[in-house]
């Protein structure tokens, strides 16, 4: 039972989370790509990761990360007048790096894809050449 709380909760949280940053937070630090992929919040309701992911280069993800954590209090009181708990939970933002790490499994399986039809074709070329 709590356990389907906490899923509810951390999909509420998200989608509040996102819409107070791209409306509420209007610090030039933050990348105007961010997106909110996910939420994780404690079993004690008291604390909450927050994965964000954004376009951009390593040291404006670090800076949007940086400028979020500082107006971390502010998206707290934006959010909590929106989703009534007895306690909002203090927020940990964290750069959610999982679309690069797929991006970059994908781009690995392409080459060798790519390289076992090369092979292929290496091995046919030589066959017909014996012939």
């Amino acid at each position: 039972m709590a356990k389907k709380r906490t899923d509810r909760l951390n999909s509420l949280l998200k989608e509040v989370l996102s819409e107070v940053i791209r409306k509420e937070v209007h610090n030039p630090f933050v990348n105007e790509f961010v997106t909110v992929t996910r939420v994780d919040i404690s079993r004690d309701l008291r604390h909450a990761k927050v994965y964000i992911s954004m376009i951009g280069s390593d040291n404006e993800k670090a800076q949007t990360q940086e400028a979020l954590e500082s107006a971390a209090g502010y998206i707290s009181v934006k959010a909590s007048k929106q989703v009534v708990m007895r306690f909002f939970p203090s927020l940990k933002f964290i750069i959610d790096d999982t679309v690069q790490k797929q991006m970059r499994v994908e781009e690995l399986l392409k080459d060798i894809h790519t390289e076992e039809n090369a092979r292929k074709q290496n091995t046919f070329q030589e066959e017909n050449s014996d012939s």
